[in-house]
């Protein structure tokens, strides 16, 4: 019932109150979409037969600097078909406070299916566990990206997570990159919705490093100066194997725009160098995370002039 419409692309903002199951979860994973949505539609869902994970397909740019106070951002375009976008507020009974962005076409949603009925909305309450970027209240972020392939490890003692239930598991229990690293690799995992990907994680300190799943490792690489940048090609590959959506172009663009201002920029600024890389008709959001403050800066459409202004800490 906190679910209101911000913007007519559409997003919209909800605030999860309670306990939606994830700990509960992690002692079991899943191998597969079918167990993450018998587990939604069981614990949350109250055996509600309605919820789905959707084959997705996204090109985006991420990167990590500081501003001119020194303290950490974290800037992300999320370019895809058109997606309903959910500004999605948690606050894990046993870990940190969260917000993330949802990408709400992979649970189905669409032009023509849309959260605003009530039956739909209900749907919504699986949404903790399909985060594409966020935030929480220690200053750590994670972004996904597609790549086009993956050659993850595993090991039949492990629990398994998916794409974005990884996400989630960084969120709700990472205080910094060290502890999200190692998060990481106590689990198996599995690339849902039909895409492979590799992540960017960044914490308050300014630290980053862009993990991938490769010649069956998973492969961390962590940033060698102020910033780092990622798109859709595979760092850990000699080749550079990207997805065909000029990620190399946009690589190179951010690149030169934070090597001359020696990484240290203001979000706007950011806003800005996103701008610069977007896929027309793609972009369906852009936002720009401090890890210090927690604030962060959004617009929605690939429209950069309407900025909306949030707070994970006063919302």
């Amino acid at each position: 019932m906190s679910l209101r419409q911000i913007d007519e692309v559409p997003l919209y903002v909800m605030e999860f109150q309670g306990d939606y199951g994830f700990a509960e979860f992690l002692k079991t994973g899943a191998e597969d979409d079918s167990d993450i949505e018998k587990h939604v539609i069981r614990k949350i869902l109250l055996g509600m037969d309605t919820f789905r994970l959707e084959e997705f397909n996204a090109a985006c740019t991420v990167f990590s600097a500081v501003n001119h106070e020194g303290e950490s951002i974290f800037a992300r375009n999320f370019d895809f078909d058109f997606s309903p976008a959910l500004l999605l507020y948690t606050n894990h009974p046993d870990g940190y406070a969260s917000v993330s962005m949802v990408n709400l076409s992979y649970a189905g949603f669409n032009e023509e299916r849309l959260p605003t009925p009530i039956l739909n909305r209900f749907m919504l309450l699986g949404a903790p566990y399909i985060p594409f970027d966020g935030i929480n209240e220690k200053g750590v972020s994670m972004a996904l990206l597609s790549v086009p392939f993956t050659d993850p490890p595993y090991d039949e003692d492990k629990v398994t997570l998916n794409t974005t239930t990884v996400i989630r598991l960084v969120l709700d229990y990472a205080k910094d990159l060290d502890e999200a690293i190692f998060l990481l690799s106590q689990y198996n995992i599995y690339f849902s919705g039909g895409i492979d990907c590799h992540y960017l994680i960044a914490d308050a300190s300014g630290r980053s490093a862009v993990v991938e799943y490769f010649n069956g490792k998973m492969v961390v690489v962590p940033a060698d100066q102020r910033w780092q940048t990622v798109s859709n090609f595979i760092i850990s590959d000699p080749e550079k194997s990207g997805e065909g959506y000029c990620e190399v172009e946009r690589f190179e663009t951010v690149e030169q725009g934070l090597g001359a201002a020696g990484g240290i920029l203001s979000e706007t600024k950011a806003m800005s160098i996103l701008k610069s890389v977007k896929i027309p008709g793609k972009t369906q959001w852009a936002v720009v995370y401090n890890q210090v403050t927690k604030e962060f800066i959004l617009t929605m459409g690939g429209n950069y002039r309407t900025v909306y202004n949030y707070n994970l800490l006063s919302h």
